[in-house]
């Protein structure tokens, strides 16, 4: 590893820890040129998983797409961001371990009505009222009709 301050490749790693989630190694090293210590991760390369739209169109799965919409249905409520955090990982999670490269978006929507379902009907019928494109006050009056008959 270079170091960053004189670049040279003589340096030695003098501790090394596992993130949180075990998925990335941090490393502290010192060069062994200048005395200067500098800290790398190294984690797995994924390769990209990517998103069939309902429509064909194929993009890279976001978290932080996921995270929005899941952040816009729980507002004003009482769910932790912690909760979602750690959902978002899950999934992400959940989906590397498909094996599959290429995942319709209808698992992923379906997977973040089940969590939102579980966790707050409204947040659940928000979320479900983008994610089904519902165009009027009927649709909205079905799903909670449907939820009603739930509890």
């Amino acid at each position: 590893m270079k170091c960053p301050y004189c670049g040279s490749l003589d340096n030695k790693v003098i501790d090394s820890r596992l993130s949180r989630d075990d998925t990335e190694t941090r490393r502290r090293r010192e060069c062994l040129e200048c005395a200067r210590r500098f800290t790398t991760y190294e984690h797995v390369e994924k390769a990209p998983l990517m998103i069939v739209k309902k429509d064909g169109r194929r993009e890279e799965f976001l978290k932080d797409k996921v995270r929005s919409g899941m952040m816009s249905a729980c507002q004003k409520r009482r769910i932790s961001i912690n909760i979602i955090e750690d959902f978002i990982s899950e999934l992400e999670q959940d989906l590397m371990e498909m094996g599959e490269h290429e995942i319709p978006s209808s698992i992923i929507g379906e997977k973040v009505m089940k969590k939102l379902h579980a966790l707050d009907d409204v947040a659940y019928v928000r979320f479900a009222s983008v994610y089904r494109e519902f165009k009027d006050v009927h649709d909205f009056y079905s799903e909670l009709k449907s939820l009603l008959k739930k509890q």
